[in-house]
């Protein structure tokens, strides 16, 4: 029914965008050109992308195929990285720019997870579980002088196969991870997103699941439409996204292809979006943002009881963006009251005062703030043959210690 209904958003939306070019094509001034961005921005949104390539990073080596995702590698120079991308509505291309950026110094792997309309029934279902079994496979697989790197949605599920590893495989607990704007604490610091999850009950949220249709590989899989999620975050900032496509506008009627090649590839990456299979996405709504089950000690995994008071050999970093709606400061810096075992010398805690969700991991702010402070940090527990960390300092320093704000009223269901 919902794919039903997007195709014929997208018909719409075609035709609105042929009308108001035609008509309004000869015209200037405010309402012409504010009807033309409106009409641009509402037929790209429902355009159907395909998977944006890597571009100047090149076809990636796969390392682990999974039906869900790969493990993939992009050679470089230094300690192994692995980016964990966010099973969030886009690509993993979209951390190219800190992939390209990590690659300078880090050999880098990342989790390429597939889009879910295109996995047949037949691999079964990929819930929040299955998401951190995958993650426990890849970590051990690479060795535990590995270093993560966990992008949003990924922090809750890397923060619990790193303790579940300490608790089950301490041997294998990897050198270090950096949890990056990531919900550990949605009750930390209370934003739109978190909001919602409280609002509605959970048939609200199973209501926005649709079966694939015929015509793609998983048809008949539940899933959370990956269109749906971009409508998601197209609410959270309609005038930001409304004022680049009239500056896009402006750029084509004044034949700035720069200024236009710019916008257009930005919004053909931010708008190229997949979809979640139904168990994952409502289990994380309930597990992650409901329940906040890692922030208050009620997670299991594999018939285990996580605590990550029991990691003791992955030194800990955190990142947040002084500006970010989605994972708003405190959110993510919750893990170093957790991560209980861990002495000052193996935390770190970065904030990135003007950076927004996304300039954590890309742009200028990326580039000349938050990678700068995670190279460091990686450095510092780099590790050379040995299973336990390099006894060095951590760069930073950990957020001062406070109660912890997940376990406040507001958590009440």
């Amino acid at each position: 029914m919902l794919y039903a209904l997007h195709d014929t958003m997208r018909a719409q939306a075609r035709f609105a965008h042929a009308a108001f070019t035609w008509s309004t094509g000869w015209q200037r001034g405010f309402w012409p050109k504010a009807m033309k961005a409106t009409a641009e921005l509402a037929e790209r949104s429902t355009r159907e992308y395909g998977k944006p390539s890597w571009g100047e990073l090149g076809d990636p080596e796969v390392i682990s195929p999974r039906p869900f995702g790969d493990l993939i590698r992009f050679p470089g120079n230094g300690p192994k990285i692995l980016v964990v991308a966010a099973m969030s509505g886009h690509y993993a291309t979209l951390l190219r720019p800190t992939i390209i950026e990590l690659q300078r110094d880090h050999d880098v792997y990342v989790t390429d997870w597939a889009n879910a309309r295109d996995v047949p029934r037949s691999a079964g279902p990929f819930d929040l579980d299955t998401y951190i079994g995958y993650l426990v496979d890849w970590i051990d697989e690479l060795g535990d002088d590995t270093h993560i790197l966990a992008v949003c949605q990924a922090a809750v599920p890397v923060l619990a196969a790193v303790t579940w590893l300490a608790q089950v495989r301490p041997a294998s607990q990897p050198a270090s991870m950096a949890l990056m704007s990531g919900p550990i604490s949605p009750a930390a610091a209370h934003t739109s997103v978190t909001e919602q999850a409280l609002q509605h009950p959970l048939s609200w949220f199973r209501r926005m699941t649709s079966a694939v249709p015929l015509r793609y590989r998983g048809a008949g899989r539940r899933v959370y439409p990956g269109f749906l999620q971009l409508a998601a975050f197209l609410g959270l900032n309609p005038g930001r996204h409304l004022d680049a496509h009239w500056e896009l506008l402006s750029a084509l009627r004044e034949e700035d292809r720069t200024a236009a090649d710019k916008i257009t590839d930005f919004y053909d990456e931010y708008f190229a979006v997949c979809d979640m299979t139904a168990e994952f996405y409502l289990s994380t709504i309930e597990r992650v943002f409901r329940r906040h089950e890692i922030a208050t000690g009620r997670m299991m995994y594999a018939g285990v009881h996580l605590d990550p008071g029991a990691i003791d050999a992955t030194a800990l970093m955190t990142i947040e963006g002084g500006r970010d709606d989605i994972c708003a400061p405190g959110q993510t810096a919750a893990a170093h009251e957790l991560c209980s075992s861990l002495p000052e010398r193996m935390r770190a805690h970065h904030l990135e005062p003007q950076a927004g969700h996304y300039g954590t991991f890309s742009g200028t702010r990326w580039r000349n703030g938050v990678a700068p402070a995670l190279r460091a940090f990686v450095r510092a527990h780099e590790r050379t043959g040995s299973r336990r960390p390099v006894r060095v300092p951590a760069t930073g320093g950990a957020p001062p210690r406070r109660r912890r704000a997940a376990q406040s009223s507001s958590m009440a269901m």
